[in-house]
């Protein structure tokens, strides 16, 4: 299917998703005059998941009014049905009446998501940040086995996990969100500008979305540059489990809870410690890259960037 095909799909989708609960949307747009008291998000950071978002809801947090302990709600991909209520429960007051926004790297490739900010806040401000699509799927798919969401190896993986291979469609979603929303609501950015010059990268984005500017502190800086640790979970029903219950707490505005565990000794017993992650096969990552590459060349024509680098076949 062609990068066009993709996107007529995903727009019909859209148009689908918008009629398929018609009280869902009601119910919201009678909830949202009563809402306007309790601002909704001004600007939405999509993702797509693995490009610095973490980063950037740290860098953020202090600096703007972002949903509070967890960094993502799911609200318009996946809690929708609760209400506008239960989404703003997740924001701290703004006495201080900083920027309102969510940093949602899920949102990106998906036209559920996109129907509903359409409908919701259609006025937001949209920031997306790109990066090498098969370093960063991989990056995905470990983080997926580090927390125990699937054991599948790297082929098993592409074949059974739609969201690696959707999410990597840049080209495709990216036509879908310049669709519904104007090119001014949209702000694309990349991971390679990031790592070369983290307080420009921030700097754009707080212009674009009402930030004032800020000077990143040198613990800020050094954080783009860690090293990633992620390892195999030491017991994988065990990390899946301890998963599913956050999910189970998070829906239930539990998210004060999550986060303790997360900041306590049990998440490092839970999370990772395992063996190291094995080298992926040269011959699926090769693969992989001749699937993504009309995606990629379809990009690199809408930008007007040059992604040479990211034409160029990974060698292990």
């Amino acid at each position: 299917m062609s990068s066009a095909e993709r996107t007529d799909a995903l727009l019909s989708g859209i148009a689908s998703r918008q009629m398929e609960n018609p009280a869902i949307f009601g119910n919201l747009h009678a909830e949202k005059s009563v809402a306007q008291a309790r601002t909704l998000p001004g600007f939405l950071v999509l993702g797509p998941p693995r490009t610095g978002t973490t980063w950037l809801y740290d860098v953020l947090s202090s600096r703007a009014l972002l949903p509070g302990p967890t960094k993502e709600t799911r609200f318009f991909d996946l809690h929708f049905e609760r209400g506008i209520d239960w989404y703003l429960d997740h924001f701290p007051k703004n006495p201080g009446k900083l920027a309102v926004g969510e940093i949602a790297p899920t949102y990106f490739a998906s036209p559920e998501a996109c129907a509903r900010i359409l409908s919701v806040v259609p006025d937001a401000r949209l920031v997306i940040i790109f990066r090498n699509p098969v370093q960063r799927l991989v990056s995905l798919f470990r983080l997926k086995r580090a927390y125990g969401l699937h054991a599948w190896s790297f082929d098993q993986a592409l074949e059974n996990d739609p969201e690696l291979l959707e999410s990597s469609l840049y080209a495709s979603h990216l036509k879908m969100w310049q669709s519904c929303f104007s090119r001014e609501q949209l702000s694309i950015n990349f991971f390679e500008d990031f790592t070369e010059d983290p307080q420009a990268f921030v700097d754009r984005i707080c212009r674009f979305v009402g930030i004032p500017a800020f000077t990143l502190k040198e613990s800020e800086r050094k954080k783009v540059f860690s090293t990633n640790r992620m390892t195999e979970p030491r017991n994988f029903m065990a990390t899946r489990t301890a998963l599913k219950v956050a999910d189970w707490c998070k829906a239930r505005k539990l998210d004060g809870l999550v986060q303790h565990v997360r900041d306590s000794r049990v998440f490092n017993l839970l999370i990772g410690g395992g063996e190291p992650f094995s080298p992926l096969p040269g011959e699926s990552l090769k693969r992989l890259h001749e699937k993504l590459l009309p995606e990629i060349e379809e990009l690199e024509r809408l930008l007007g960037r040059d992604l040479a680098s990211w034409k160029t076949p990974p060698k292990s």
